[in-house]
C-alpha cells in the first residue's frame, strides 16, 4: 500500500521481499523476490555479497523498468530446499524447549525494563 501510495505522488519504489505471494498480491510496481526465509528479504544475515547483489537488482530494476516487473534472484538459503519443512518449525520435539526460550526472554525484557533499559 505504501509503495502504491507512493507512486502515485510520482515517487518510484522496488520493494524487495521474500513472501511472493503476498507481495505479488498487491499489485506492486517492482518487486525484487528473494526465495528466502521470511525476515531476510536482502539475504543471509552478515552475508555483505548477497545483501549487495539484491540492494543492485532493485535499483537496476528501479531504473530499467519500463513497466511492472518482478525480478528473482538466484539466491539460495542452503544447498538444498529442506530449509523450507523446517525454518521456524514448531514440533513435538522442540516446543518445551521453545516455550522455554520465550519464558526467558519475556523475563529478561521484564528486568531490562525495570532497570530502565530501553531498545534504541
Amino acid at each position: 500500500m505504501t509503495a502504491r501510495a507512493l507512486e502515485e505522488s510520482g515517487v518510484a519504489t522496488v520493494v524487495i521481499g521474500t513472501a511472493w505471494d503476498i507481495v505479488t498480491h498487491c499489485g506492486v510496481p517492482r518487486f525484487v523476490y528473494n526465495d528466502l526465509p521470511l525476515g531476510n528479504p536482502l539475504g543471509r544475515p552478515w552475508d555483505l555479497n548477497m545483501q549487495s547483489q539484491t540492494l543492485d537488482a532493485a535499483l537496476s530494476l528501479l531504473v530499467d523498468a519500463k513497466s511492472p516487473a518482478v525480478d528473482t534472484t538466484r539466491h539460495a538459503w542452503s544447498t538444498d530446499e529442506q530449509w523450507k519443512s523446517t525454518y521456524m518449525a514448531v514440533n513435538d520435539e522442540n516446543r518445551e524447549s521453545l516455550r522455554e526460550r520465550g519464558e526467558e526472554n519475556r523475563r529478561q525484557r521484564m528486568a531490562d525494563k525495570a532497570a530502565g533499559l530501553k531498545r534504541d
